[in-house]
């Protein structure tokens, strides 16, 4: 038998503070890390650009006299290299290198690595008087750098970082546009390279080349490697480089382009997907309406800024409830009918998950949700959904439960949520099963307060949740047979209407149920009560 005070928290949200309801992204984190590749992309190799029209653009004052193309092998290269130092000499040489890099498929770094090239060609990023082997050598350390972690940071500890930052001030756009690359593949390694490079000096410099005269093209190099500086945790960017980013983010937003679209909605997702210190510096950019404005893309089918956007919004719910307020006085929450039922499963689930932090949040938030009409769509994904988006929308009717007024709950409970929620019970995930007897646990004390236990009761025995809840005695999980145990006890024990120690209370971490309650705006004191 648990003690008193363990079986008093099972059927209340004692011990459940703001930070266990209002949910960050620590569950899914790694399933969402798997996605990251999908989601956007850490790291890019330079394969896409012709040839001639590139090289010829490096210096086109001098186009007539561009060097022939080259096509050397390995060993051509080596040779040249060790034995000569004039710029025409090498630059077949290096071109050489750089073609060999940009194949699709399977680029012979290492062989470049072990052939003890990358110093040589970090060398020739100073050769400002040659602007096209200046070019050659950022180009191939660029796909150098688009490699492993390994092959990252051998370009590093030959020293290119220093050398590329300085050419984010040269006057040739298509060299600085490939060192501004570089450096977005040598940040988007990990935090600890990307601190490297922001101690290096990189933001000012790149913030610089945002200009209203900026070609698309380099404004979509120059957004990605923003992003990859706001990117990963462990530590997270400190909020004073953040600061620094934050204004040109927030014009970013309002580009026509959507390569600058999803970036720049990435980076606002990392930098929200932190404290609330972080999210607060977000929403004081006033970037929070644009962000809503880019939801409404879901019409024209344009996931790849709809992502971002949505996890962005969803970070920014998991906040304080004047950072959640921020977003539903931005007129979001209508959007959600649109996303719960968005063809994409990945936007279906973010939508829900939002939605759970936002039924987190105060009795007014709550209400907000009912307003939109989007209790009867969270049953409906509870009902017929896809198990992901099932589970998040389980968070959402639990967290719903946990802070609702009395009126609040009987309007869910109109709505027909009991049946899913009892026949989810035969999931295999223990956590979403917590969370249902979680969520049913609090109906049922409300129905208790108004006098309707016993048709509760008769009803979840008429759709076999009981049966469900007794066979859960049994599961192997301890907190789950452990809760089941004691609903049962509880509330379909003949062994006495009431028992010690178990009857709601008011403390700070819960809501005290009572009967006359009304809801947040003021309610309907009328509102039927529960309906089976």
């Amino acid at each position: 038998m648990l003690e008193h005070g363990s079986r008093l928290k099972s059927f209340k949200n004692n011990g459940r503070d703001l930070d266990d309801l209002r949910r960050r992204r620590t569950e899914s984190s790694i399933e969402l890390r798997k996605q990251k590749k999908e989601d956007q992309v850490l790291k890019r190799r330079n394969i896409t650009l012709a040839e001639e029209e590139q090289v010829n653009n490096v210096d086109k004052a001098s186009a007539s006299n561009v060097p022939p193309q080259a096509n050397m092998n390995l060993n051509e290269i080596i040779e040249i290299i060790h034995t000569t130092k004039d710029n025409d000499q090498l630059f077949p040489a290096v071109q050489s290198i750089r073609k060999m890099l940009s194949r699709e498929r399977n680029p012979p770094i290492d062989d470049v690595i072990k052939a003890n090239l990358v110093h040589n060609l970090v060398s020739y990023l100073a050769c400002e008087d040659h602007a096209m082997l200046q070019f050659e050598a950022a180009w191939a350390l660029t796909n150098i750098a688009s490699g492993t972690s390994a092959q990252t940071r051998h370009v590093v500890e030959s020293g290119a970082v220093t050398p590329f930052i300085k050419l984010l001030s040269s006057p040739n756009s298509n060299v600085c546009e490939q060192a501004v690359w570089a450096l977005g593949n040598i940040a988007g390694d990990g935090a600890e390279l990307r601190d490297m490079v922001i101690k290096c000096g990189i933001v000012e410099p790149l913030l610089a080349l945002i200009r209203p005269d900026t070609p698309n093209t380099f404004l979509r190099n120059i957004t990605w490697t923003l992003s990859n500086l706001c990117r990963n945790k462990n530590p997270a960017p400190s909020m004073q480089v953040l600061q620094q980013l934050l204004p040109s983010l927030s014009n970013l937003l309002y580009s026509n382009d959507k390569e600058v679209l999803t970036d720049t909605c990435w980076a606002l997702s990392y930098i929200t997907d932190g404290p609330n210190e972080k999210i607060d510096a977000v929403i004081k950019t006033g970037v929070v309406p644009r962000l809503i404005e880019l939801l409404n893309l879901h019409h024209k089918n344009e996931v790849g800024i709809l992502s971002p956007a949505l996890r962005c919004i969803g970070n920014i719910v998991t906040g304080s409830d004047d950072q959640t307020q921020c977003v539903i006085d931005s007129n979001a929450l209508p959007i959600f009918h649109a996303l719960l039922t968005h063809n994409k499963i990945g936007v279906q689930k973010e939508a829900a998950w939002t939605l759970s932090n936002i039924t987190a949040g105060t009795q007014t938030q709550i209400q907000a949700v009912i307003q939109a009409e989007l209790v009867p769509l969270l049953v409906h994904v509870l009902t017929v959904g896809e198990l992901r988006v099932q589970k998040e929308a389980a968070w959402a009717i639990t967290n719903f439960t946990s802070g609702a007024s009395t009126e609040q709950v009987l309007y869910l409970v109109q709505c027909q949520v009991i049946k899913p929620m009892c026949d989810l019970m035969t999931a295999k995930d223990p956590k979403l099963i917590k969370v249902l007897l979680d969520g049913l646990c609090n109906i049922l004390l409300v129905a208790e307060k108004v006098g309707q236990l016993e048709q509760a009761r008769i009803y979840i025995e008429e759709i076999d949740g009981l049966t469900k809840i007794e066979k859960l005695q049994e599961n192997e999980n301890e907190d789950v047979y452990k809760l089941a145990y004691h609903m049962v006890e509880k509330f379909f024990s003949d062994e006495g209407e009431e028992q010690e120690g178990l009857q709601p209370e008011m403390t700070t971490e819960q809501y005290n149920f009572t009967a006359t309650e009304t809801t947040a705006t003021g309610g309907d004191s009328a509102m039927p009560k529960f309906s089976f």
